[in-house]
């Protein structure tokens, strides 16, 4: 916009003046006027909209359903545009249908806002994500200072913080429902809320509160006698011990996993679990109950036909005594894990395994016996075509270690 004045008129109007003389005039540009307006947050534009009526009154229930219809309609529009790439159109959409949405109650609103804020989420769409926590936070302070807080509003509104990374918002609100619930006695609510608050540690690695967490639950399943539920929770603090290095629980979780397994006849899970409870009491320095649990590891494992595991079981077996220096009970097992590998047809492991059996022989002065395994390894290393320089060498050592011999 451009204003005419003449100079000893000229005063301050709170905004950028920018003056230029021409031909005796003076023209002032006032900046600030001429700056394009800043964009409309897309939830804070006035509801005005063909799909809702024009009435100041609750909706009746037959509009509800209809207004549900087409925001269905307008979410399946907003999904059909960003399979295609059209991603800001596709928000632009579901913009419009939060703000319809808005007149169905704040429950319905805050579940739409975070499912569509873990949509921009997961698309690392800053600027939207930003935009719907802020509705979401005001949505949270009206509610706080309202006199109630419904149960159902505080979990949608935990929800809607975790679908949008929001944890520590999250986090508060489970603390909020679990200490209501547990007042109230509300045993359903509680358990829900601990196992929000599980996952959420879980999300930010705090591994000890976690723990705690899902020990609760461990012991209210184990009350209940749900041994289903009891199994998923024990799984889970495996887990968690396993990340936190904490090897005393860790064993003693998978040692009662190891009974649930056999209560619920999933014996196929309880090889690989033996292996990593022989790993534990490894770590633990126990390697006679170390080597218990390989070999139970492995009997299982070969009974059922999981022979993958069975070489895993056979390989730390293996291992564990020659790191005390029992050779010959190492020989023994990795005779058996030949075998193995035989059946399976895992060649590579296979070769492997004649390296080291000829490397074993040869510290035993064995010369025969290192020549048959490293020949045996050369054999497979050709057919692969890998490792075929170390077996010649292997074999040109040991020709020279037999011709001293003699």
């Amino acid at each position: 916009m451009i204003h005419f004045f003449s100079i000893n008129k000229i005063c301050t109007l709170g905004s950028i003046v920018f003056i230029v003389s021409f031909n005796n005039c003076i023209f002032l540009y006032d900046l600030a006027l001429s700056l394009p307006e800043p964009a409309l947050d897309p939830l804070e534009i006035p509801l005005t909209d063909p799909l809702i009526p024009h009435i100041v009154r609750p909706l009746t229930i037959l509009e509800q359903t209809r207004l549900r219809k087409n925001l269905n309609k307008l979410n399946q529009k907003a999904q059909k545009e960003l399979n295609m790439g059209n991603v800001d159109l596709a928000f632009s959409v579901w913009y419009r249908e939060l703000r319809l949405g808005r007149v169905l109650g704040r429950i319905e609103e805050i579940n739409r806002l975070g499912e569509i804020g873990k949509v921009a989420w997961e698309l690392a769409r800053k600027e939207d994500v930003q935009i719907i926590s802020k509705r979401i936070s005001t949505l949270h302070e009206i509610s706080e200072k309202e006199s109630s807080i419904s149960l159902n509003l505080l979990m949608v509104l935990a929800n809607a913080y975790f679908q949008l990374n929001n944890l520590d918002n999250s986090i508060i609100i489970y603390k909020k429902i679990l200490k209501y619930a547990q007042k109230k006695q509300i045993t359903l609510v509680a358990e829900k809320s601990l196992q929000g608050l599980g996952k959420l540690y879980l999300a930010k690695f705090d591994f000890p509160n976690a723990a705690r967490i899902y020990e609760k639950l461990l012991y209210r399943a184990q009350i209940k006698k749900n041994i289903h539920l009891e199994e998923f929770y024990l799984q889970i603090l495996s887990s968690i011990y396993n990340a936190s290095s904490q090897t005393n629980n860790s064993v003693q979780i998978k040692e009662k996993l190891v009974k649930s397994y056999f209560l619920t006849q999933k014996i196929h899970f309880i090889p690989s679990l033996k292996v990593d409870i022989g790993q534990d009491y490894q770590l633990l320095d126990q390697p006679e109950i170390a080597s218990e649990n390989y070999q139970e590891a492995y009997t299982l494992a070969w009974k059922l036909k999981l022979f993958r595991v069975a070489e895993e079981a056979l390989i730390k077996l293996s291992f564990l005594y020659e790191s005390y220096k029992q050779v010959d009970y190492a020989l023994q097992i990795y005779q058996k894990l030949l075998q193995v590998e035989k059946i399976s047809y895992n060649y590579y492991g296979l070769m492997k395994t004649y390296g080291i059996v000829g490397e074993i022989y040869m510290e035993k002065f064995q010369y025969e016996l290192a020549l048959s395994a490293f020949t045996e390894g050369l054999i497979l290393a050709r057919s692969l075509n890998h490792d075929q320089e170390y077996f010649l060498m292997q074999i040109k050592k040991v020709n020279k270690a037999i011709s001293k011999e003699f």
